[in-house]
């Protein structure tokens, strides 16, 4: 933050909201997967493809086009790519074929990727140093409530309506957000251009390459397995397709749950937040297909989940501040990784889930998990606290 401004609180909203929309526009097929695959007459592993594709998208968009404006100023981009988002929406809304969708999916990939990449970095210019832990607890309680309020809300929308109501309501929803960057967002120039060689250089430091490694474990297990959710809550807690979307609602409310107390948390010990994160979620989605197998069990298990899974964001963004030499930059590759992984684990539990089962599915997922608290577990602590330059 520039020292003679005031924190900008209505700015750090509309950031939020942004990532709100943008959260929930790539994970709303998940609640609508069962409706889709019937109205477009694919199977549900190639649904899950509606996922895959902005997720890859994304994925690459987040490093490349910070890379692509050079010293465009933050706030023109943010509301350009929410832009977008309006046009990838209505298009999805209107989609004839399958492949029509997945083309209008593709823009919607496109702005989640590039404005992720920056709005986890502008906190810190939005806000004092001392505010810049609860700005970061705000714009990733984004993601949060995409799946307490977002996700389900658009899925009962679809249940009631049609899943095309529910797609043409997001880019209603993103015009008006399109505005409200525009005008509570102060302007914005890069400090330091983003630069391919500025992001390789971001794995010079171990914080960065431990974060990437991690952040790809735990969100492709995570993808892997919920992007079925609505299958596992039907088939193995035994739950009605119409009560899904409810639920999910309280799927959400536990991530809001997990996403404050990990703000607070983080901001003290982001080692042990980033350890917990993989920790828990090993056993919370290894123990579903045994514990989960009544309505009741599924529900609370469901609830874990989300909880756990709400605290990533800004627990692995903590540890990125902390250990990055250029924060921009290295928010940039954790978009990357995160939306990368988010397709490659959708599509991924979509070919495990036709070819075996869900619980073989979850159960694979959960070795990911393994991996992530290995890794974290043999990586010193002490290297969080130090910021390189």
């Amino acid at each position: 933050m520039e020292k003679e401004q005031a924190p900008r609180w209505w700015a750090v909203v509309a950031v939020m909201i942004g990532i709100f929309l943008l959260v929930t526009a790539e994970q709303l097929p998940i609640g609508l997967l069962s409706q889709v695959a019937s109205s477009m007459d694919v199977t549900p592993g190639v649904a899950g493809l509606m996922v895959t594709v902005p997720g890859v998208v994304a994925a690459f968009s987040a490093p490349l086009l910070p890379v692509a404006v050079g010293r465009m100023d933050r706030r023109v981009m943010l509301t350009l790519l929410m832009g977008v988002m309006v046009i990838g929406s209505v298009l999805s809304a209107f989609a004839s074929s399958f492949i029509l969708l997945l083309a209008a999916r593709v823009l919607v990939g496109i702005s989640i990727g590039g404005y992720w990449a920056v709005a986890g970095s502008i906190a810190p210019r939005l806000v004092p140093e001392d505010k810049v832990a609860k700005a970061m607890t705000i714009i990733f309680g984004g993601v949060a409530a995409a799946s307490v309020l977002g996700v389900p809300l658009g899925t009962l929308l679809g249940d009631l309506s049609n899943w095309r109501v529910a797609f043409g309501a997001l880019g209603g929803f993103s015009l008006l957000t399109a505005l409200a960057l525009w005008c509570w967002l102060p302007p914005l120039p890069p400090r330091e251009p983003v630069r391919l060689k500025v992001l390789a250089q971001q794995f010079g430091s171990r914080g960065v390459r431990v974060a990437v490694l991690v952040t790809g474990f735990v969100v492709i297990g995570h993808f892997a397995a919920y992007t079925f959710i609505s299958p596992i809550l039907q088939d193995i807690s035994g739950v009605a397709q119409r009560q899904v979307g409810s639920l999910l609602l309280l799927y959400g409310a536990a991530g809001i749950i997990g996403n404050i107390a990990a703000g607070m948390f983080a901001a003290r010990h982001p080692y042990r937040a980033v350890l917990a994160i993989p920790s828990l979620l090993l056993v919370v989605v290894a123990a579903f297909p045994f514990l989960g197998v009544q309505p009741t069990s599924g529900v609370l298990m469901l609830m874990m989940w989300g909880a756990v899974f709400g605290s990533v964001s800004v627990s692995i963004q903590t540890w990125i501040l902390r250990t990055a030499p250029n924060t921009e930059a290295a928010t940039a590759l954790m978009a990357f990784v995160f939306n990368l992984s988010i397709g490659l684990g959708a599509m991924a539990g979509g070919r495990v889930v036709d070819a075996t089962s869900l619980p073989i599915t979850m159960w694979a997922a959960s070795l990911l998990f393994l991996l992530g608290a290995l890794l974290v577990w043999r990586t010193p602590s002490r290297i969080v606290g130090m910021k390189h330059r």
